[in-house]
């Protein structure tokens, strides 16, 4: 993927984001997955299916079973890496789905815990991309937290 294409889809997912059920507990977040010939496999955004699912883990579990080598996630947030709410963090997900790259906009805050997704990812040869140049459109749908 390209830097154009990297732009759109993380103004996509960080789109996605504005579409999350407000939580005074959580952030708001999109996530989209790209397979590896550019299109579109699945999306997601936080607490779409539950009040505890996060964005890249609603987007993965549309697509289960499906291969994931060369495919792109998408993040508005740096995907977590110490989740209270379920046994797995979103960063281990991407892992042992085997997406190879990451892009994300907005490094998570230590609000509820310490974000650390980008050094797990990395640890796992996974490629991360930040690009924080969409981080103050990341953070808009998590004003009410900041």
């Amino acid at each position: 993927m390209g830097e154009v294409e990297d732009l759109r889809w993380l103004e996509v997912a960080c789109d996605l984001a504005a579409s999350c059920p407000p939580s005074s507990t959580a952030f708001s977040v999109g996530a989209v997955v790209v397979g590896a010939d550019g299109r579109e496999l699945a999306r997601g955004y936080s607490r779409e299916t539950d009040d505890k699912v996060h964005a890249e883990e609603a987007a993965l579990a549309k697509i289960p079973g499906m291969d994931l080598a060369g495919a792109t996630v998408y993040s508005s947030l740096e995907p977590c890496a110490r989740r209270l709410s379920r046994p797995k963090p979103c960063a281990r997900l991407i892992v042992e789905r085997g997406a190879g790259r990451v892009v994300f906009a907005w490094r998570e805050p230590a609000l509820f815990v310490e974000g650390d997704g980008f050094e797990l990812l990395e640890h796992e040869g996974v490629e991360v991309v930040e690009i924080p140049a969409l981080a103050a459109r990341a953070k808009l749908p998590n004003a009410h937290l900041l």
